[in-house]
């Protein structure tokens, strides 16, 4: 009888030991936990607040604030336009095959690609238009769409001479923001595809007219003029040394005949 006294103390005894070191356990880890800033008073999104005097608890980003990520340097690359753009610089007009007038210069869009156009490119171009482009704009950017070819308006062919001699920087910028009834497409296509899908819409214009040529740039044609007049003057100095030569060559012949 002692016995089972003597057992059933220990095992109180060791419940009570037991309990006492999870008792102990609890507080150590209570105190190595932390009620401050995740615990602290929030604002759920969009909540109104009446710390702030416009009620609003979610705050505006600071003027000029830029993203990591979002710095977009290169303005060509970003906008189509050119570095020192002018807003406000005039614009030619002309009348389209519609009796519609439209603007036919762009002096502020870029007229070389700023990434290079590759293969993979053109074909990254080719399957963005047919996802975006085609149902308006046609299979080869005649205009005639399926969704035209239903009543929607038609838009402008890529293969009058407005737009084949227009620069590539006019087309990214109406994908980007849109033109006349077409949405800018900003939101859906990313900046490198919506070069890819101008460089396609180059090669659709080429592929349509192939001994037609496209309007160079300036610099180009500055270049080339300047390679021509190099050329004709090396030519000239090249006449006036066969001159010199043959008079010389005439002197010795009526020396020796004398």
């Amino acid at each position: 009888m002692s016995k089972l006294i003597n057992q059933s103390s220990k095992l109180r005894m060791s419940k009570k030991l037991i309990y006492s070191l999870l008792i102990a356990a609890f507080c150590i880890s209570a105190i190595g936990c932390r009620y401050d800033m995740q615990d602290q008073p929030r604002y759920k999104p969009f909540k109104e607040s009446d710390f702030f005097s416009d009620e609003k608890a979610m705050r505006d980003l600071p003027e000029n604030t830029v993203a990591r990520g979002n710095l977009r340097e290169n303005k060509a690359f970003y906008t189509g336009k050119k570095e020192n753009a002018d807003p406000n610089v005039q614009v030619e007009t002309t009348m389209d095959e519609d009796g519609n007038t439209v603007v036919s210069s762009f002096p502020n869009a870029i007229e070389e690609f700023p990434i290079p156009v590759t293969k993979e490119l053109l074909d990254r171009g080719e399957q963005r238009y047919k996802i975006f482009c085609m149902v308006c704009h046609g299979p080869v950017g005649a205009g005639d769409g399926m969704i035209v070819r239903r009543g929607y308006p038609k838009p402008s062919t890529y293969h009058n001479d407005r737009l084949r001699n227009a620069p590539v920087g006019h087309f990214y910028d109406v994908i980007t923001n849109g033109w006349g009834k077409m949405n800018g497409y900003a939101s859906q296509i990313p900046v490198a595809d919506r070069w890819a899908i101008v460089a396609y819409i180059r090669a659709l214009q080429i592929s349509q007219d192939p001994n037609s040529k496209m309007t160079m740039d300036k610099s180009s044609t500055d270049s080339a003029g300047n390679t021509d007049n190099k050329d004709n003057a090396d030519n000239a100095e090249t006449e006036k040394d066969s001159d010199k030569a043959e008079s010389s060559e005439n002197k010795d012949a009526d020396g020796g005949e004398k």
